[in-house]
């Protein structure tokens, strides 16, 4: 069983400028396996296998400028995502769907893209994880290597992989790791309804005769103090406007509400086991919140 972590790299003069070098070669070096991968698809109808993709593109100066087994997982993502193409094309043309699918686009350039270590050339030296940068970076710029500390609530054994996530100027450090699997709840007419909300997050009715209610206002105030402040720093502003501080609060917000949900699914999937409820039904109707009443708004003077 698989299960992620994801850690939070405080900035670092030493540290913060390698990870930004090396996500912006993920990130060109994502856009030039792209590029070929389009050309042989429009010209040649071909979708290019990971291998071929490897064999074509080892030469590529962004792929000398990470170590080889990172700049792989690159490239096999993108010839990943347009084999996902081709069997949804072949979905759309065989009528199972109702959208056609579009080629992978091209990522922003000059932006930073993730990238992924495997377990097998990250090394832990006296309580940090050793990444190295490859021979290339070595004679480019005199290092070839760089360490951030191992998290001390998990085991270097069971450590799959190492992914490195640019957000909102923030880096992040996701961990793979194997977990003991949960012993499931056996097939039984035990079900738990779901109704979510608004101040009532998720209204929860079982037909064991309990029920409970997930608490959505310290949810919601927290969202509501975003919005007010995004709408006071953005004031007098262009349309489109953004910047580094900006950016810094909607990382925060954006990381108090994957806390928030993370915190609830687990609530609930607990109370579930413990309670021998084998189904959970989620209400979800499209729209169904539109004219919901998420606050006061002031009248506009004239």
């Amino acid at each position: 069983m698989i299960g992620t972590n994801q850690i939070l790299i405080p900035y670092n003069d030493d540290l913060t400028p390698i990870l930004e070098y090396v996500c912006s070669e993920a990130n060109k070096l994502n856009n030039c396996a792209i590029y070929y991968c389009r050309q042989m698809y429009l010209k040649a109808n071909t979708i290019v296998h990971k291998y071929k993709l490897d064999k074509e593109l080892k030469t590529n100066i962004h792929y000398k400028a990470l170590r080889s087994n990172a700049g792989q997982q690159v490239l096999h993502s993108v010839a990943e995502a347009f084999e996902s193409f081709k069997k949804l094309n072949k979905m759309f043309w065989d009528g199972e769907l109702k959208d056609k699918p579009k080629l992978p686009k091209y990522r922003r350039k000059g932006g930073l893209a993730g990238i992924t270590y495997p377990k097998q050339i990250v090394k832990l030296l006296d309580g940090n994880l050793k990444f190295t940068l490859g021979k290339q970076v070595k004679a480019w710029f005199g290092f070839d290597h760089f360490y951030i500390p191992m998290p001390s609530h998990l085991n270097y054994r069971d450590i799959k992989e190492y992914r490195f996530l640019p957000r909102n100027g923030c880096f992040y450090l996701e961990l793979v790791y194997e977990q003991k699997p949960v012993k499931q709840v056996e097939a039984n007419r035990n079900v738990l309804g779901i109704d979510h909300g608004l101040n009532n997050w998720l209204t929860c009715v079982s037909n064991v005769g309990k029920s409970f209610i997930v608490d959505g206002r310290k949810v919601k105030s927290q969202n509501q103090y975003y919005n007010k402040l995004i709408a006071k720093l953005k004031k007098d502003k262009p349309q489109g406007y953004w910047d580094n501080k900006l950016a810094h609060i909607a990382e925060k917000r954006n990381r108090q509400m994957r806390d928030n949900i993370n915190k609830a699914a687990r609530f609930v999937i607990n109370w579930c086991l413990k309670h021998d409820i084998s189904t959970i039904v989620f209400g979800w109707n499209e729209g169904n919140k539109d004219g919901i009443n998420i606050g006061k708004v002031r009248p506009t003077r004239f």
